[in-house]
């Protein structure tokens, strides 16, 4: 047909299109190299990384979409840009519970893009201390998961440290087979979690119900055993291939695919507003009795989403229970400060943990 474009005009197209992305890409890392200048005046209050802003510009990103890529899509590669960006401004250093491969280093490359230099340490206590010496500027940690408890070591560790959270991250707990073999028949031995072989049970019983399973302490473990022989594949987060240089076999072999894992991003600097904030507050009473009914009423009466509740055994005599909680609003919007202020007066501990910009992926 007369007009239809052909396949030599369109990658023409593609190629001016390419260009035009590459100087504007190029403008935008100027603008970024002007930005760091100006932060380091005298008298200016050099913050670089502003989580509320970085919320603000994927949020607008994800409103402007019209496809046909996908929203999660357009923000990842968004998300990208804004990370190299920031590298050239400040080079950021983001401590994550290792080791390579885990679903929290998904997390945090996820949060911060692959401009950010990140380091696994051993535990959750080790990622807050991290931040809390300033070898890192952020950690990420795990929080709660759909299917499974909170993460309670997170939540109690905020009792004694001075740090706040910064951010989230929703990180999908898709697994993936990987392995050095060619195909499935080649495979004769399984590395895994526990938890992943149960995760995954259904689809391993029809498509390798002869192979041998071997439990493992993590997924970058399972890792790298696979990665020493042919004959084996492992189950590990979707980074672990490519941190270990494994193909993926099958994708998304997981039995429930909408199960997630919320992670926490914990830092230095409270965050302002950015639009659309979640605030996480810790609180206990020496009198526990009716606590929980007290602490919802007057959220209530201000009219404030609670988006979770969760108690844990304090290791802090004299309170037996500790209550975190997750509202939806900053701490400084008028209405969530006078809920926020009720809510310390009837406590004998209160502690804002933080205000945050809620998940954008």
């Amino acid at each position: 047909m007369a007009g239809s474009p052909t396949l030599r005009s369109l990658r023409e197209r593609i190629d001016a299109l390419d260009e035009q992305i590459q100087q504007l890409l190029s403008e935008r890392a100027h603008c970024a190299q002007q930005v760091a200048e100006l932060k380091q005046q005298p008298g200016a209050k050099a913050r670089y990384y502003r989580p509320e802003r970085e919320a603000q510009i994927l949020r607008r990103v994800r409103e402007r979409n019209t496809g046909p890529l996908k929203d999660r899509t357009m923000v990842r590669l968004f998300r990208e840009i804004i990370s190299a960006c920031l590298a050239l401004e400040q080079s950021l250093t983001v401590a994550y519970l290792g080791p390579p491969g885990t679903f929290t280093h998904h997390a945090a490359l996820q949060h911060f893009g692959r401009a950010v230099r990140t380091t696994a340490v051993a535990s959750i206590d080790d990622a807050f201390r991290e931040v809390e010496a300033e070898t890192a500027d952020f950690a990420v940690v795990p929080v709660d998961n759909s299917t499974e408890a909170v993460v309670g070591q997170t939540l109690e560790r905020f009792a004694q440290s001075p740090l706040c959270i910064c951010g989230e991250t929703v990180v999908p707990v898709h697994q993936q087979l990987i392995s050095r073999a060619a195909g499935l028949k080649e495979i004769d031995r399984l590395y895994a979690r526990r938890q992943a072989l149960l995760q995954c049970r259904e689809w391993l019983d029809s498509n390798l119900p002869q192979v041998e399973r071997i439990v493992v302490a993590s997924n970058s473990e399972a890792a790298q055993r696979a990665a020493k022989d042919s004959s084996s594949a492992a189950i590990t987060s979707p980074i672990a291939a490519e941190v270990y240089e494994l193909s993926i076999l099958a994708s998304t072999i997981e039995d429930q695919p909408d199960t997630v894992t919320r992670y926490l991003i914990i830092g230095h600097d409270p965050v302002a507003a950015s639009g659309h904030d979640r605030t996480t507050v810790l609180i206990a009473a020496v009198d526990q009795a009716g606590l929980l009914h007290r602490i919802l009423e007057p959220l209530a009466r201000h009219q404030i989403a609670v988006s979770r509740i969760e108690s844990r055994p304090s290791r802090q005599p004299p309170w037996d229970q500790l209550f975190f909680v997750d509202i939806e609003g900053h701490q400084d919007q008028p209405e969530v400060s006078l809920a926020l202020a009720e809510l310390a007066e009837l406590a004998d501990f209160y502690k804002c943990l933080g205000s945050y910009p809620i998940d954008i992926t």
